[in-house]
């Protein structure tokens, strides 16, 4: 009696979890793989001295207990860039969050290197409330953008 009830309790909960892995309570699943886009163009943009990365090369966003991180990486045209952030730009109407990865170039003269010297990461934390109502985050470079959709 004991053993075809532990079965079924075991059954029913087993089943449960199908259904809470592929539901969007389950915080790994709020956003897929980055992808490449399109740049979003905005009018009236606000004076900002840092240029654009060169390229944005990966954009992962990763669930944690207070949000979400958003974590990118560019390539830059030579090494020494400094003081990189995402920058976010006002959710559109269609739940689009876009952020424009900013940095300073290097103040004197720097070497190019190969790929890897020349990476930039970057990252920045969104809470639940700034999530809700947001379908695709994109973070873009000069020469190309990365999003990511729910």
């Amino acid at each position: 009696m004991t053993r075809a009830l532990l079965a079924a309790l075991l059954a029913l909960s087993l089943t449960g979890c199908g259904y809470v892995a592929k539901s969007k309570l389950n915080p790994f699943n709020w956003f897929g793989r980055s992808e490449a886009r399109e740049s979003i163009e905005l009018v009236g943009e606000k004076a900002e001295t840092r240029g654009l990365a060169a390229q944005v090369t990966d954009m992962k966003v990763e669930p944690y207990s207070a949000g979400a991180i958003i974590r990118a990486t560019g390539v830059m045209p030579t090494q020494g860039w400094w003081d990189a952030e995402l920058v976010p730009r006002p959710l559109d109407e269609n739940g689009v969050l876009v952020y424009d990865f900013r940095v300073f170039p290097p103040v004197v003269d720097a070497p190019v290197g190969t790929p890897q010297s020349r990476e930039v990461t970057v990252a920045v934390s969104i809470s639940p409330q700034k999530l809700e109502g947001v379908r695709e985050i994109v973070v873009q470079g000069e020469t190309n953008a990365r999003s990511s959709r729910r």
